[in-house]
């Protein structure tokens, strides 16, 4: 019968290899890839040379020999140093993959002496890619551009291209109000400030997060005096600025009230990981600037942050 008789686990049942891998590729929902951002890494050796130096950590192999071979859970426990070939007078872009070679569906390795996963490298791959060219059963990790006549390996010829199979993502929406009105900003010379009474907000960053997507909305600023041209962006912690957003409002002196939106895409340096940075914005006066810009207590300021993990 196709219904596996027993499901895992029933004291006294025998379960098959094939059960296990099944119940691998139900927990990792079919994904593949490396378990955490910095696993399976691809860097040069320290003294670059010949070969290069694969990190410690784990991953999802999906089977793509058999509709029911399940997938694979792999770990490398310390570095592994892999020998690249040197090239001759054209240059060569290689790949290298955590290969799984399992004989109940293909080859003749022994898996009670011989390694059925191992590393492998493909050699002669297009300059762009990314995913095995094959149908061999693997994850891919580095592509590895090499000059001609070079048989150094350095961090500048290696492209990673692994990916997470089930990447961590953590989403927050966050409000503020001011309590008063802040100090006016204006100005054409696009020197930015912040809203003195929008103290911005506080974030912890999680350990595993290598992006954040940010999107800020600022309702109901007060504009008075003449016609307002500038911006609006935020800062993220010390080093990070998201992409600025123009304004440019050519109505009389007026007091009147206009809203505007802040998103970006950042990378998350290391240093932020675990930490918590301020997230807050600013505003600008830009050439030919003849208002003054405010938040007060009628505006409201609203920030939606994702972290998602991947590969560093």
């Amino acid at each position: 019968m196709p219904l596996y008789p027993v499901p895992i686990l029933v004291n006294g049942a025998t379960h098959s290899a094939e059960q296990f891998r099944a119940m691998v590729q139900d927990l990792a929902r079919g994904a593949e890839g490396i378990t955490e951002g910095a696993d399976l890494k691809v860097t040069q050796l320290g003294t670059p040379g010949t070969s290069v130096q694969v990190a410690s950590g784990s991953g999802v192999v999906r089977g793509r020999v058999n509709a029911f071979q399940g997938s694979y859970a792999v770990r490398n426990q310390g570095a592994e140093t892999v020998a690249i070939a040197s090239t001759g007078g054209s240059p060569r872009s290689d790949m290298l993959i955590l290969r799984v070679e399992d004989p109940q569906y293909e080859g003749t390795l022994n898996p009670e002496v011989d390694q059925i996963n191992y590393f492998q490298v493909i050699s002669n791959v297009s300059s762009s890619a990314t995913a095995i060219p094959d149908g061999r059963t693997g994850i891919p990790l580095a592509r590895i551009d090499i000059p001609a006549s070079t048989s150094t390996i350095t961090n500048a010829m290696i492209k990673d291209i692994r990916k997470v199979a089930n990447p961590r993502r953590e989403s927050r929406l966050l409000t503020q109000s001011p309590a008063s009105q802040s100090t006016g900003i204006s100005g054409s010379s696009s020197v930015y400030s912040y809203f003195s009474t929008a103290a911005g907000w506080n974030i912890t960053i999680p350990s595993w997060a290598t992006t954040a997507r940010i999107k800020i909305d600022i309702a109901a600023m007060r504009i008075i005096n003449g016609a307002l041209y500038g911006a609006v962006r935020a800062t993220f912690g010390a080093s990070l600025t998201l992409q600025l957003t123009v304004i440019d409002d050519n109505q009389n002196p007026a007091t009147r009230r206009v809203s505007s939106l802040i998103a970006d895409t950042v990378t998350i340096p290391d240093a932020y990981r675990g930490t918590t940075q301020l997230l807050r914005t600013q505003a600008a006066g830009g050439s030919g600037n003849g208002a003054t810009i405010y938040v007060d207590g009628s505006s409201t300021l609203v920030a939606q942050v994702e972290f998602e993990e991947g590969p560093r």
